[in-house]
């Protein structure tokens, strides 16, 4: 009597419809203490994935054509966003891409120092996004290190989304932060999501969490499909599926296919 009950009152899996001629296939990738930040409070970057974690981010990072973060992540990690291994930079560059995705970041005051290694590094297009009102000021600042879009007032994800899957992205990595998460997610603009869950607790509220309050697609009412869990050094390793273009766990939808490298593939790059 208690399985029939509890049978009858899990939500089925309903994922969300892609339309996919209008926006790349949106991955967020993020790696998180056991109750669920991002980081802690401190000044200095914490290290939460094992090496093999960053060996399989690394594959991940290698298969998309753009890598975003918000401009907090930038400020507060100061991240390169390049691909590591040479031997998968040399494989971009055998199909005729730049040997690092492209970089994008979302900032609502477009206050970013041109300096900054998101910047300098990488043989890749550089793309700010950033509402009406500051794009003047922000090309102004960063115009002789990226190309700063008007996003629209106030910033659109949607219209963000359209305008990279114009450039040719089809396939975009979100990695944080956590508002990035949030407004992704909420907005129901995201296919999967990996997670990296790494063995120990940060316990401090002051801390950036995973996400914050929403109102999101998925809740106790409708649970997002788990594709694949396993385990990465000591950290656990999550794959949920959102919507119905995400690659299912044997094998493809929508024209994506989960390769033996664990990278994202294309159609056309299997062909």
């Amino acid at each position: 009597m208690i399985a029939a009950t509890w049978q009858r009152s899990v939500p089925i899996h309903r994922p969300l419809e892609h339309p996919v001629a209008d926006r790349p296939y949106v991955l967020i990738e993020a790696a998180m203490s056991l109750d669920g930040y991002l980081d802690d409070a401190s000044e200095h970057r914490l290290l939460l994935s094992s090496p093999e974690d960053f060996a399989r981010v690394d594959r991940r990072r290698a298969a998309v054509d753009a890598i975003l973060v918000g401009a907090g992540t930038i400020r507060a990690d100061n991240p390169r966003l390049l691909v590591r291994a040479p031997e998968l930079r040399q494989r971009r560059l055998d199909r005729g891409e730049s040997e690092t995705p492209a970089k994008v970041v979302v900032s609502g005051g477009g206050e970013l120092d041109p300096a900054a290694p998101f910047f300098t590094t990488g043989a890749c297009d550089k793309i700010v996004y950033v509402p009406d009102a500051v794009a003047a000021g922000t090309r102004a600042r960063l115009g002789g290190v990226a190309d700063v879009v008007a996003a629209g007032d106030p910033l659109s994800l949607e219209r963000l989304l359209a305008d990279l899957h114009r450039r040719g992205v089809r396939r975009l990595m979100v990695e944080g932060g956590g508002t990035m998460h949030t407004q992704f997610l909420a907005q129901g603009l995201v296919d999967e999501v990996e997670l990296s869950v790494a063995p120990f607790f940060v316990g401090d509220s002051r801390a950036p969490r995973f996400v914050g309050d929403a109102s999101f697609p998925f809740g106790p009412g409708r649970r997002m499909r788990l594709a694949e869990a396993g385990r990465h050094g000591d950290c656990a390793y999550l794959r949920y599926l959102l919507t119905d273009a995400a690659p299912r766990a044997d094998g493809a939808a929508a024209g994506y296919e989960v390769g033996p490298d664990g990278a994202l593939r294309t159609d056309e790059a299997q062909a």
